[in-house]
């Protein structure tokens, strides 16, 4: 039996809340507009460089060029029809350049109401040191964020920018000290 990695928030809900408003991202909006776009159908490889480009801040961006625009849309198009988040998460894996926590934002623009990133900011968030990058792990991340949203009365999407601007913050504060 695999034991499941724990996650304990590090602020409350209204935090959480407060959290959420202050996040400003100037590439989210493009991102979730891309993931709409392939959601509506249109697979061109364009989509999936602007979500890219949201998750990785154009580091490594050259790797997705090592695809082919019909490998690109053949992954987006499996993972747009996945049963299952396992299904997605993995397929989108198989492109080259694309590691988990690319894949979890990819599905997130697509589908923001069932999926939600993984990133080492909203596991900090979490008491989660984690390096674990695994498509299990994002299962089982997946699957805390989603119950926690439930439990807070907040769509997936708010908690995940919450999580993300808490260790954003916390971060600028350790900056100002120094």
């Amino acid at each position: 039996m695999r034991a499941v990695p724990a996650f304990v928030p590090q602020m409350t809900r209204h935090e959480a809340v407060q959290l959420a408003a202050d996040y400003k991202d100037d590439k989210e909006k493009a991102a979730l507009a891309a993931g709409r776009a392939i959601r509506d159908g249109d697979l061109s490889p364009e989509n999936l460089r602007i979500i890219y480009r949201w998750k990785a801040r154009n580091r490594g961006k050259s790797r997705l060029t090592q695809n082919s625009d019909p490998e690109i849309r053949d992954a987006l198009r499996l993972a747009l029809c996945a049963k299952t988040p396992r299904s997605a998460i993995a397929v989108l894996t198989g492109l080259y350049g694309i590691n988990t926590p690319v894949a979890s934002a990819v599905m997130t623009a697509i589908r923001p109401k069932t999926y939600t990133v993984l990133d080492f900011r909203a596991l900090e968030a979490l008491g989660n040191p984690t390096a674990a990058r695994s498509v299990p792990f994002y299962l089982s991340y997946l699957n805390y964020c989603t119950d926690l949203a439930s439990r807070w009365k907040m769509p997936l999407r708010q908690l995940d920018r919450a999580l993300w601007q808490w260790s954003a913050a916390r971060s600028a504060g350790k900056r100002q000290k120094a």
